[in-house]
């Protein structure tokens, strides 16, 4: 069985003082939302093995401060910035997963943007929890993280509609509930 776990950045400045949006950092929010949601993956492992994350300012700044807030829970995983997660659309994250196969995490974990990781997110989903796939349907929004379990023993066996939704997570829905 493989994991796969997809974040999308944390909440963000409008604009870069640059003017560049892969420059655009995270606001306060944001800040408080990439930890609230590390905390979160802290108390529910299995934890990945691999991230792979966006070049982008704010998914590297959500990963650095959700890793903060996880790293007393659970060992270092390996790290990797992809120049190909920026702007990718759901079936070149789909490329990137199936990539995973050469290095055979149990676990992986994206870090991205939407809109792809929200079209992923939705094309993945084959079976799982209803409510988080209800949930999910709308939106994969800032800091929120989409849980997905495959059957097959490989990462190149990962298809669209072959993936069972197990969580559905944000900080809005953890305000919301007991936050477990």
């Amino acid at each position: 069985m493989r994991r796969l776990m997809l974040l999308r950045h944390a909440k963000t400045e409008t604009e870069a003082p640059s003017g560049r949006d892969q420059d655009r950092r995270l606001d306060e929010r944001g800040r408080r939302d990439a930890a609230e949601i590390g905390g979160w993956i802290a108390r529910h492992p299995p934890f990945p093995d691999l991230v792979q994350v966006s070049p982008a300012v704010r998914a590297q700044q959500t990963w650095d401060i959700a890793w903060e807030a996880m790293k007393d829970r659970m060992p270092l995983p390996r790290v990797e910035y992809e120049d190909d997660l920026y702007g990718a659309d759901a079936t070149q994250l789909l490329h990137a997963i199936r990539m995973a196969s050469a290095s055979d995490p149990k676990r992986l974990m994206l870090v991205g943007h939407n809109p792809g990781m929200h079209e992923l997110a939705l094309a993945l989903a084959g079976s799982g929890d209803a409510a988080a796939r209800k949930g999910l349907s709308d939106n994969l929004p800032t800091a929120g993280l989409a849980v997905f379990d495959f059957a097959g023993k490989d990462w190149n066996d990962v298809a669209f509609r072959g993936g069972r939704l197990v969580r559905f997570v944000s900080p809005k829905l953890l305000k919301q509930t007991s936050g477990d």
